[in-house]
């Protein structure tokens, strides 16, 4: 099976997020470090090859290895934070913000394996269901942090800036009761990246053109980007399979058949 415009979105993301570390020479993801610039070089060279290597059918493969092994990096680096102050959330929310790009590159690892159906369809099916659990974990973090994610709504977009917030929220819960149950999973998944899509094209890139010079606008850009390209291989996986196993909450298998 192959899984297009999702990954490609995914794959520029990773572009721009190299691009970005190599100009300004410094991880967003891992804060201070001492000695960065090897590391900085070698995390900005890596994230440009995967981005570009994810292109290509033949070395898709290569590419998806490639971010998954760099993300897993930034995906450990945040569990310390976790340990330290398990009753902050926001350390919770970049976590599984992380985990849901390690899980767009892990399907499109998993779903380019010609052999080994059953456990192509297990791993599929073990990522799709923690995907869910990523969305979900999108709503409770700007629900705990309502002010904040109003602060970011653009002021000119009526009704106002808490209406957003509020109704961003209540739609990353209903996209993840949908894509974990099943229900309308394929419509919820493209209305996520949807909706990815706008928060990219309506705050980040605003933000980044008025203060071209703050790096948590660039990075803001490269992972709402990272996000929508991992919704977007999620939908691309609902559409093109044939059939579709989803585990449902209460241990049910539930199969949908699908036309490619």
């Amino acid at each position: 099976m192959n899984l297009q415009l999702g990954r490609n979105i995914y794959g520029l993301a990773a572009i721009v997020y190299g691009v970005i570390t190599l100009f300004w020479h410094q991880i967003n993801s891992l804060g201070n470090i001492s000695n960065p610039e090897i590391l900085v070089f070698i995390i900005g060279v890596v994230e440009i090859i995967g981005g570009l290597t994810l292109q290509w059918q033949k070395t898709l493969r290569i590419g998806a290895l490639t971010l998954i092994a760099v993300h897993f990096i930034f995906l450990f680096y945040l569990v310390p934070f976790i340990y330290e102050m398990p009753l902050d959330y926001s350390n919770w929310g970049n976590f599984f913000q992380e985990f849901s790009i390690v899980l767009g590159s892990l399907i499109v690892f998993v779903s380019n394996i010609q052999s080994d159906t059953e456990k192509r369809i297990k791993i599929s099916r073990a990522a799709y269901t923690c995907y869910g659990i990523c969305v979900f974990s999108y709503s409770l973090y700007q629900l705990f942090y309502l002010s904040y994610t109003a602060g970011l709504v653009p002021k000119w977009i009526p009704p106002g800036q808490m209406f957003w917030a509020v109704t961003t929220s209540v739609a990353f819960a209903l996209a993840a009761v949908a894509i974990l149950s099943g229900r309308s999973a394929l419509l919820a998944s493209r209305l996520l990246t949807s909706m990815f899509i706008c928060f990219c094209l309506l705050v980040w890139l605003p933000a980044s053109i008025i203060n071209p010079y703050d790096l948590s606008n660039w990075y803001g850009n490269a992972d709402t980007l990272a996000v929508a390209g991992s919704a977007w291989i999620v939908a691309d996986l609902l559409s093109q399979q044939k059939i579709i196993l989803l585990q449902l909450p209460f241990g049910r298998i539930r199969t949908e058949r699908k036309e490619v």
